[in-house]
């Protein structure tokens, strides 16, 4: 079932310990997160669930007890939207267009991305973090509409 009303659901990534001013203002007012792995410290996900809803998955960067309880892959569901997450797109397991998914959020490769296959938005955010090369630091929303369509549009955080 649609929501009542539009929902904003950040998408993240690659944030590497770094939770930098202005993705917390890109933050303001959503409506859930999703951050697709490479945390490197629990503070981080601590400080996101402060803001909205959180869920995140485990990247190649998380060690510890606390990136141990993890998945690396998860699906959530918001607003009556399947969204599939996991760090690496190549790790994703399943066939996310037989399963009802409409979104899957991905990592790791620091390059904002957007596709469409078999009906399936494929995201990848960027990175939030620190700077890789000359790529852009990003993240991405979803927005679910009252009438259940669905757009993602990416942002740069800095220049």
């Amino acid at each position: 079932m649609p929501p009542q009303h539009s929902l904003r659901v950040a998408l993240i990534s690659d944030t590497h310990n770094l939770v930098r001013p202005e993705l917390l203002g890109f933050l303001d007012g959503c409506d859930a997160i999703v951050h697709a792995g490479d945390i490197c410290e629990q503070g981080v996900l601590d400080r996101l669930a402060q803001i909205a809803p959180l869920t995140a998955v485990r990247g190649n960067n998380d060690r510890g007890a606390w990136a141990d309880a993890l998945p690396e892959q998860t699906v959530v569901e918001i607003g009556g939207v399947a969204i599939a997450v996991v760090h690496e797109l190549p790790d994703l397991r399943g066939n996310p267009a037989e399963q009802g998914i409409a979104v899957v959020v991905s990592g790791h490769s620091h390059k904002p991305a957007l596709d469409m296959r078999d009906g399936v938005h494929y995201v990848n955010p960027g990175s939030a973090g620190p700077r890789r090369f000359k790529l852009p630091i990003s993240a991405a929303m979803l927005t679910i509409g009252n009438d259940g369509a669905l757009r993602v549009e990416h942002a740069r955080l800095i220049d």
